[in-house]
Formats: structure tokens, C-alpha cells, sequence
């Protein structure tokens, strides 16, 4: 019996050992959530076109951010195995790799969303529910917003090519207070420039945009004078830009081909995602604000989840860059158990503060009721949703990069697009009904992942026959 709990209880040394990595990601991603709950708050202050116009042009966005995470990801599995194998080296061309990708990926999303911005916020544009909302005054609001946060864009790029790959060798301290310093920063900007505070001009959402403009550039200075007074702690950073270009070839191949079924899952299901909103949408700005609300405290409640993520991604990466595999498959287990556990005592408790949460919101009185409802039932798919994550990212730290693709955009491509446009444009059923169908069909994400993950197949040293050369 004792073996059998051993297989998915860690000893103290582990789990301390655990709380050491992921207690930075844990803080960033709280204050991160945090601050993102007060923005969301203080723009809601404002008006429900407000907070809709806000809501629109962060999901544009939002598919921008997930290019760079994915596009990142394919040279972080290699990073994260390189780190575990000691070679500095082949950190260095990982991290060359995210460097020139992310400027070819912010280009085309800047010159993108300039040409197309107005036509892509408009398909959010609908009245079909009747509830009364100006789309005139969102669009205004969302066009507003979407001119100033483009300019956020390239030093955003720039803290996740850094902190990411701090984090591959295990430093995952300095992002954190870099992140923390970042939010802050946006958070006073925010009361400042929202409302006009401290003799400073009130700019409405535009305020709030040039708010986390300012604090992506904040986030992007301290990690370079860190990084670039740490070069001793870091050599990788050493001729880094030098010989931006010279990656080994071989190198270059094994990340396009792991890592293009990455980068492609996070832009087809951030686009896909976009789609569901926007079936979402079909039932009114209401539903809109609501889901938007319910997505921003969605945030919060994950944040041992994400960190959970990337805690696989960092141990058992390394683990399996070292060649200890049947270590590696054990590790992993232990942190999916972890993981499921603590998010059923998450769920109880943000199923309890439910219909709080919403009461801070300057909204609607139908708005704060959907809220709480979608609150709910988001709640109860969270121990769902942990295991689907940890699955995720376990299958994406071997390599099998094409299993994750179709684990994650397949599945929204095949069902929660196809269920939402059925659901909401043909069916009468609530949004409350709506939402839970979409929550739930994780399982069969379960389903598809559980033999590979029994099987162990996905356990791979993916470096071991890779040559990488000196800066």
C-alpha cells in the first residue's frame, strides 16, 4: 500500500523542492490576475461599452500573445534540455531562435491589426439580444484602446524571450519581480490615467492602454539590466546578439519541427477561442461583459495551474534532458496528482465567493447575475481543467508536439466551435446551459490524452544526438 502512495505522493524534500520553483511563478501569476481584476474593475467603472471595447481588442491581442508563447515553446523544450545537459551553448541558440521569431511575429501582428483592426473589432459588433448596449460608442472605445496597446507590443515580446528562458535554467525569481514591478506600474497608472488622478489627464480605456504600454517597457528594462549585470550567473547572454543569426543548422530543424505544431496550436485555438467568443457574442454585449468578467477571475483561480504547467515543464524537462527518464515519469505523475488535488480545494472555494465577486462590478444587475452563474460552473470545471493542463504540458516537455496539437486545437476546432455556433445561433438554451457544455467537454480531451500518458510514450530526450557550437 505504501509503494502504491509513493507512486503519487512525493516525499517533503520533493514537494519542497516544488514550492522552491514555483512559488515566484505563483506570486507573478497572482499579482498578474490581481492587477488584472482591478483593471477590469476600474474600466467597468466606466461603462459596459467600456469594458466591452476593452474586452474585444484583448482577445485581437490575445492571439498575438499566444504566437509568441507558442513560438517560444518549441525552443524552451529544447532550452529546458539543454539547461538539464549543461550546455550553455545550446541555451544561447534557443534563446537566438526566440529572438528573431519574435520580432518576425510582432511585424506581421503590428502592421496586421493596423490594416484590419476595424473589420475584425466589428465582428464582435452585435445586437441580436437587444439589450440596449451603443455599439457605436464600443467600437469607439475598442478602436481607442487597440491604437495605443499596439505599441506594447514589441517590449512584450522582448520580457517573454528573457524571463522564459531564465526560467528554463531554473531562475524564475528575477521575472517574477520583474512582472510584479511591471503590474504595479500598470496598476497606478491606471487609477491615474482612467480617471485623471494627480493632475494627469482622464483618458478613459485609452488610459488604461497607455497604462500597460508603459509597463511593458518597465517589465523589458529591469529583466535587460539584470540579465546584462548577470552575464557570469548567465553565459548564454554573452555574443548573444552578435551572432543573432548563427544557430546550428541541425538545431534550427529539430525546434521548426517541434516547435511549428506548437506555435500553430496556440495561434489556431487563440483564434478558435476568438471564434467561441464571438459565437458568444451573438447573445449581446451583456453576455459579452459577463464572459469577460468571468475570464478575468477565471485568471485568478489558475494560478496554481499555470504554475503547475510550467513546474512540469522546468523539472521534468531537465530531468529528461539528463537522460533520467524512468525519474522524469515519476516526477510528472506526482505533479498532475499535486495539481488535481489542490484545484478541487480551489473550485470549493471560488464556487463560494461566486456571487461576491461580481457585486464590485459598476454593471448591470443581468450582467452581475450571468457572472455569477458562469463563476459557478467554471468553478466546478477546475479539477477538470488542471488535469487537461498538466496532460498538456507533460506531452509538450517530451516533444510530441503533434499530440498536443491535436489535444489542444484539434479539440477546439472540432468541438467547442462547432457546439458554440450550434448552440448559440440555433438553440434557445441559456448562456448558463451554453457554458457548461464547452466547460466540460475537457473530457474527452482526457480520453485522447490518457493512453500516451499510461503508455509513457511521451518521455523523450530530444538533445542527445544535437551539436551546438560556441558563441
Amino acid at each position: 500500500m505504501r509503494e502504491k502512495i509513493g507512486r503519487y505522493f512525493g516525499s517533503k524534500e520533493f514537494y519542497k523542492s516544488v514550492f522552491i520553483l514555483v512559488l515566484p511563478m505563483i506570486i507573478q501569476q497572482g499579482v498578474t490576475s490581481f492587477v488584472n481584476l482591478l483593471d477590469n474593475v476600474m474600466v467597468g467603472a466606466l461603462s459596459t461599452e467600456a469594458i466591452s471595447g476593452v474586452a474585444i481588442v484583448n482577445q485581437l491581442v490575445f492571439v498575438f500573445n499566444l504566437s509568441i508563447f507558442g513560438g517560444f515553446s518549441g525552443a524552451g523544450i529544447f532550452g529546458a534540455q539543454f539547461a538539464g545537459n549543461k550546455d550553455q551553448n545550446g541555451v544561447r541558440s534557443t534563446f537566438r531562435f526566440k529572438l528573431i521569431l519574435g520580432i518576425a511575429v510582432t511585424v506581421i501582428s503590428v502592421v496586421a491589426l493596423t490594416a484590419f483592426g476595424d473589420p475584425l473589432i466589428n465582428l464582435y459588433l452585435t445586437d441580436t439580444a437587444g439589450d440596449g448596449a451603443d455599439l457605436a460608442l464600443t467600437f469607439t472605445e475598442a478602436k481607442g484602446y487597440l491604437v495605443y496597446t499596439l505599441w506594447g507590443l514589441a517590449p512584450f515580446m522582448l520580457s517573454q524571450a528573457y524571463s522564459s528562458t531564465l526560467r528554463e535554467l531554473g531562475q524564475t525569481t528575477m521575472p517574477m519581480v520583474a512582472s510584479v514591478a511591471s503590474l504595479l506600474t500598470n496598476l497606478t497608472l491606471n487609477w491615474c490615467l482612467i480617471y485623471g488622478n494627480l493632475g494627469l489627464p482622464a483618458m478613459g480605456v485609452r488610459g488604461a492602454a497607455l497604462a500597460t504600454v508603459i509597463a511593458r517597457f518597465v517589465e523589458a528594462g529591469i529583466l535587460l539590466v539584470f540579465c546584462y549585470t548577470h552575464t557570469k550567473e548567465y553565459p548564454f547572454l554573452r555574443k548573444a546578439y552578435r551572432g543573432l543569426f548563427k544557430i546550428p543548422r541541425d538545431l534550427v530543424g529539430k525546434i521548426i519541427r517541434v516547435g511549428t505544431p506548437l506555435m500553430l496550436n496556440e495561434v489556431l485555438w487563440s483564434l478558435g477561442m476568438a471564434a467561441v467568443n464571438q459565437r458568444y457574442s451573438l447573445r449581446g454585449l451583456s453576455v459579452v461583459a459577463a464572459v469577460n468578467i468571468t475570464t478575468t477571475v477565471w485568471h485568478l483561480f489558475t494560478i496554481i495551474m499555470m504554475a503547475m504547467g510550467t513546474a512540469i515543464s522546468i523539472m521534468v524537462g531537465q530531468q529528461l534532458g539528463a537522460g533520467e527518464i524512468e525519474r522524469a515519469k515519476d516526477t510528472d505523475r506526482k505533479l498532475i496528482v499535486f495539481s488535481f488535488l489542490a484545484h478541487v480545494a480551489i473550485g470549493a472555494l471560488a464556487f463560494g465567493l461566486a456571487g461576491v465577486i461580481p457585486q464590485i462590478y459598476n454593471v448591470e444587475v443581468e450582467v452581475r447575475a450571468l457572472t455569477t452563474q458562469l463563476l459557478q460552473i467554471a468553478a466546478l470545471s477546475l479539477p477538470l481543467h488542471s488535469i487537461t493542463h498538466a496532460c498538456y504540458f507533460t506531452l509538450r516537455t517530451g516533444g510530441r508536439t503533434v499530440l498536443t496539437f491535436f489535444f489542444d486545437c484539434g479539440f477546439i476546432w472540432i468541438i467547442s466551435v462547432p457546439v458554440s455556433t450550434l448552440l448559440c445561433q440555433f438553440t434557445d438554451w441559456s448562456m448558463g446551459a451554453i457554458y457548461f457544455c464547452l466547460q466540460f467537454a475537457d473530457v474527452v480531451k482526457i480520453l485522447f490524452a490518457y493512453p500516451f500518458m499510461k503508455g509513457g510514450s511521451w518521455a523523450r530526450n530530444i538533445i542527445s544526438d544535437t551539436k551546438t557550437e560556441e558563441a
